[in-house]
């Protein structure tokens, strides 16, 4: 006869949330003294997809946070959605998001990710828009779910910037014609380099998407700016984009703890097909 153990969800709570008090109260250590200047701003990690995020041989990294889309002028065609009409429109795009993003440093110069999200969206049509598509599409449940392999060729020094490299599958989980998720493969293969300065580490970044949907390829671009202001703040800032939509993402990181970062930005949208407002917050916790 086995003795079954059980535990009130309320008691999982307090002891949960107990944890992650330890680890934010964790007295903060500066490293400055440890690393050479061009790598104050960042340490010795690999850079990661979450911004101004760098992860260490042995470190996992777990990032829950929230995302709010705020677009007056999203481009769609009824026909994404099922209905017989190519013509572009403009709707009204509103959508709530919750995501887990979870990475790992494998090794020295390789590191594993992996993201899910949970979302609520909706769509007003446009004015315009005679076809069968209702006045407004409400869809919710499970977003993209996607995997990056991320790989440093090599390590930086005082006049050797560092090099790296990432793979990104994003998984066919979601339905066609739905305004959520992923029917199809969309894959993405980048190039970057990072090089820390006095006034802060800039990260330009290149990659090629492939959206297996569409069977289109497209050209997407990155600029960061990382700058530690002190032991307990660092800030960012990016500009990216791809073909016709580009966005400006400022970022403040609070190091509220030895092994945990409050992380709040928000994305403005710099050309009209890009999303107006993106405004993010997630706290991150780290095992180092």
């Amino acid at each position: 006869m086995k003795m079954r153990l059980s535990v009130k969800p309320e008691i999982a709570a307090v002891v949960l949330l107990l944890m992650m008090a330890a680890m934010m109260f964790q007295p903060i250590k500066s490293f400055a003294q440890e690393e050479p200047p061009y790598l104050r701003d960042r340490g010795t990690g690999i850079p990661m997809s979450i911004f101004g995020t760098y992860v260490r041989q042995g470190e996992l990294l777990i990032y829950p946070f929230y995302e709010y889309y705020h677009d007056n002028n999203q481009e769609y065609k009824p026909s994404d959605f099922g209905f017989p009409d190519e013509q572009d429109f403009r709707g009204r795009y509103r959508a709530h998001e919750g995501i887990l993003f979870m990475g790992y440093g494998i090794s020295d110069k390789f590191a594993i990710e992996v993201e899910a999200g949970i979302i609520d969206a909706r769509l007003n049509k446009a004015d315009e828009d005679k076809s069968g598509l209702p006045a407004e599409l409400k869809e919710s449940g499970l977003s993209d779910v996607e995997g990056q392999i991320r790989w440093r060729w090599n390590h930086e020094s005082a006049k050797t910037p560092e090099y790296y490299s990432y793979f990104l599958a994003v998984l066919p989980t979601g339905k066609e014609n739905s305004l959520i998720g992923t029917s199809d493969w969309e894959l993405k293969l980048g190039i970057g380099l990072i090089k820390g300065f006095k006034w802060g580490t800039i990260t330009p970044s290149v990659a090629l998407e492939y959206v297996a949907s569409e069977k289109t390829y497209d050209f997407a671009y990155g600029f960061e700016y990382l700058k530690k202001v002190s032991d307990r703040f660092r800030f960012f800032a990016m500009i990216e984009g791809t073909q016709d939509e580009a966005a400006l993402i400022p970022e403040i990181q609070w190091r509220i703890g030895r092994s945990v970062f409050l992380k709040v930005n928000n994305g403005f949208g710099l050309t009209s097909k890009a999303v107006d407002l993106a405004p993010e917050i997630g706290i991150m916790f780290s095992t180092k």
